[in-house]
């Protein structure tokens, strides 16, 4: 089957729930990619790529140029993102600096829609004071997303300090026993501060996305 045949983009999806369609990129051969682009930026259409590798975005940008706000610690794509708000809603918590890629997919997600976000990483229970003096900057936020792997205490932390809605991103760092970030899942899942919400390993964007709806719902 040719790839024109395998793609089938919703560029009608944001008028429906207020999140465009964005592209997994992983697992996508350069063909569909290919497609993709062209029709993107020949509509000139809004779309951000996710899991972009370096490698495939190069093969890309050479031959669709417009296609060039690329981040390669995040592996994101932006073509075309909504104008920023001026208020900065969003608080981005990360425990370490190896959750670093998944805490910018979800600011990286968050700016395409036009959303500022604060970016604070490496605050990680282990030294719990790094955590404590950025409080009360976390704190004036309505949104916090909390990044972490090992055993993800700093969500549940967080859920104990603070009245924002709380959105936990386990990430698959760490060790071992870590089971590629299933151990942070289930213990993000048993966290015992009530109303934390959990997104899938490794899931930046998904936690951008919930945040989004939640500000949708709450906008002044």
């Amino acid at each position: 089957m040719a790839a024109d045949d395998e793609v089938l983009l919703d560029f009608a999806r944001q008028g429906r729930t207020g999140l465009a369609e964005a592209v997994f990129c992983s697992g996508k051969r350069v063909e569909q990619l290919d497609v993709i682009a062209s029709r993107v930026t020949g509509e000139q259409r809004p779309m951000l790529f996710t899991r972009l590798d370096a490698g495939t975005y190069d093969r890309l940008h050479e031959k669709y140029p417009a296609l060039s706000d690329y981040d390669e610690a995040s592996q994101t794509l932006a073509y075309r993102p909504a104008p920023m708000h001026e208020s900065c809603a969003v608080a981005i918590v990360s425990g370490g600096s190896s959750d670093v890629p998944v805490s910018r997919e979800a600011s990286r997600t968050l700016a395409f829609y036009g959303h500022p976000s604060l970016v604070i990483d490496d605050v990680g229970v282990a030294g719990l004071w790094r955590l404590l003096e950025r409080l009360p900057e976390i704190s004036r936020h309505k949104v916090v997303i909390a990044v972490a792997g090992m055993d993800a205490a700093l969500p549940t932390v967080l859920g104990g300090l603070i009245g924002a809605a709380m959105i936990a991103v386990p990430t698959s760092v760490g060790y071992g026993m870590v089971r590629g970030g299933e151990t942070a899942l289930q213990s993000l899942l048993v966290s015992c501060a009530p109303g934390v919400t959990v997104v899938n390993i490794d899931n930046g964007y998904g936690a951008a996305c919930a945040a989004i709806r939640i500000l949708n719902q709450v906008r002044d």
